[in-house]
């Protein structure tokens, strides 16, 4: 996996994992790996964390390390026990294990106000009463340097006292902050004088009501790091800027070096999507989406649920690969890493999904036989079958039909033959009409009784297979077909003033079919169960909503990229 140049310098497949490497060949951290998962609990884990969840966890089992499982809940008024056990929940369904190293920023709440004491006592903190408002207007530009607040000379017994009664909860929201005292005019911005405390009157779900005094990110994670003694912190790139603070506050609380380096790395930026915490709670609060497991969402829930497999993401993320240069992922690469996956794992079956009745007439009214049809191909190296009906009354597929076909149209037409898929050689004798709007609405077909099989040795040439179920053992079922979110590869593309991302949604992201028919080999199966349904798509039975009797079927991914075929038409 890795080599050495002359230097003894270890050359590796990405830059994250060449710098471990490096490390333990220098013996920086003893030759240890450790590293952290860190979510914040509001919301879901999506797709994006998906690819941070491979990488922190993946790098500690590739080195044997450890990864710590943290939750970064210093916002009382988002962090919630619900997001806590779903995001546990998705991390495991994605094979990773956190073991006993479970670990939360409130439970170090005691130690950051110690240090930030010790700030206070040092000169490197003070107590700013400034509004908001007045904080960001004196904090400046990217050209123009900031400007001191008028509270910012004020002593450390000053500062000190003001700080016990912000803990002690003897101030509203707002009245004063904790900064740390570096530089208002320094060129990066993120060190002029950044916030590290903040009052917030919230009841906190693990904390209760002991605490109104909260750290912000800048001030927390770098010490979270530090008391987990974590080896490497990996963030993304939007954390560049923020790396200068994350050193700084190290330095300025006494933590010795060799310590937790933070390097960044681009996170996933999936095209039809959005990813946006902030974005994925407006999807689910104004309705857009049915839910956070909605399967058209990108969270980890709405994947899963569309039965999509751990296998599948994690190749996702091997496929995209691990860089320092922000870029999009084309969604063809998902659904092909999808595909890839399903193909070997899912049974084939029949169903479908806008029935057009066939009537064999040659066939007797009564019987019915049942025909062993292999569940995968042969390409597939997989054994199993499944016993299916065939009647004198079937169900075919509407566009598979045309009165008027044009030359390359190889399904039934009157006059013409097909065979169908694992049966008989059917023609088409005659077509049977609503008589007041014209629709097709039964086909009369006759049958070749030495063509019955998969694959009959019969020596005729028929171009076309088509897929079917017989009408009197079909199931009936609701099909949901499931497109991308978005109708647009950025969905942040072509707006005008005013108009916002959501104008961009897909409305032909849901699709309900109902009632679909699918062949009855499908009655018992537990939900989850997932399928390739021939010429159609790949398929998994609703974990939610799909029971006996009630068949539900969640589209996972088509057979193949019709969008992009669609999309260079138009």
């Amino acid at each position: 996996m890795a080599e050495s140049d002359a230097e003894g310098t270890v050359e590796s497949k990405d830059f994250l994992r060449t710098k471990i490497e490096n490390d333990i060949r220098t013996g920086k951290y003893g030759g240890r790996v450790a590293t952290r998962f860190p979510p914040e609990p509001n919301g879901y884990l999506h797709i994006g964390h998906a690819k941070s969840i491979c990488l922190n966890f993946g790098v500690a089992e590739e080195y044997a390390g450890t990864c710590n499982l943290r939750y970064d809940d210093t916002n009382p008024d988002t962090a919630t026990q619900e997001f806590v056990d779903s995001m546990q929940a998705d991390i495991r369904w994605l094979g990773y294990d956190w073991e006993d190293r479970l670990y939360f920023a409130s439970d170090y709440f005691e130690q950051f106000y110690e240090w930030a004491e010790k700030l206070v006592r040092e000169d490197k903190a003070y107590v700013d009463s400034s509004s908001e408002e007045e904080i960001r207007e004196l904090r400046g530009t990217v050209t123009e340097p900031g400007r001191p607040s008028p509270y910012r000379e004020r002593t450390p017994e000053e500062n000190l006292d003001l700080l016990r009664r912000m803990k002690a909860g003897e101030f509203p929201n707002g009245a004063h902050v904790l900064r740390a005292k570096i530089d208002m005019a320094h060129p990066n911005m993120v060190m002029r004088d950044p916030l590290l405390l903040r009052i917030r009157h919230s009841t906190h779900y693990r904390r209760g009501d002991e605490w109104c005094l909260y750290p912000m990110y800048d001030y927390a994670h770098c010490l979270e790091d530090a008391i987990e003694d974590i080896t490497h912190s990996f963030c993304t790139l939007e954390f560049r800027n923020n790396r200068e603070i994350y050193d700084w506050v190290l330095d300025a609380v006494g933590i010795e070096r060799p310590r937790t380096e933070q390097t960044e790395f681009a996170r996933l930026e999936l095209d039809y999507t959005v990813l946006s915490k902030r974005r994925l709670i407006r999807l689910v609060n104004e309705g857009h989406v049915a839910g956070w497991d909605d399967p058209r969402m990108p969270t980890i829930a709405g994947i899963r649920r569309r039965g999509v497999t751990p296998e599948a993401v994690r190749s996702l993320c091997e496929k995209v690969g691990v860089a320092d240069v922000k870029s999009r992922t084309d969604y063809a690469l998902f659904e092909y890493a999808i595909r890839d996956d399903l193909n070997w794992r899912s049974p084939r079956r029949l169903a479908v999904l806008d029935p057009l009745k066939v009537v064999i007439t040659d066939y007797p009214e009564d019987a019915e036989e049942w025909i062993d049809a292999p569940s995968f191909p042969r390409d597939v190296d997989k054994e199993g079958s499944r016993r299916m009906p065939f009647s004198r009354e079937l169900w075919i597929e509407r566009a598979d039909f045309m009165e008027e076909p044009p030359r390359k149209f190889h399904r039934l037409a009157p006059g013409r033959e097909v065979r169908l898929r694992h049966a008989y050689v059917i023609r088409c004798d005659e077509v049977v009409k609503d008589p007041e709007t014209g629709e097709v609405i039964e086909l009369r077909c006759s049958h070749d009784p030495a063509t019955m099989g998969a694959n009959p040795a019969d020596g005729r040439r028929i171009k076309g297979t088509i897929h079917w179920v017989s009408a009197r053992h079909a199931l009936p079922a609701e099909v949901r077909l499931y497109d991308r979110l978005f109708a647009v590869a950025d969905p942040d593309e072509g707006l005008e003033e005013g108009e916002d991302f959501t104008k961009n949604l897909n409305p032909e992201s849901l699709v309900v079919v109902n009632p679909a028919r699918v062949e009855p080999s499908l009655a018992d199966d537990p939900p989850g169960s997932r399928y390739q349904f021939e010429r159609s798509g790949y398929f998994v039975s609703d974990a939610l909503d799909s029971a006996p009797g009630a068949l539900v079927f969640n589209r996972t991914v088509t057979l193949r990229d019709s969008w992009a075929k669609i999309a260079a038409r138009s």
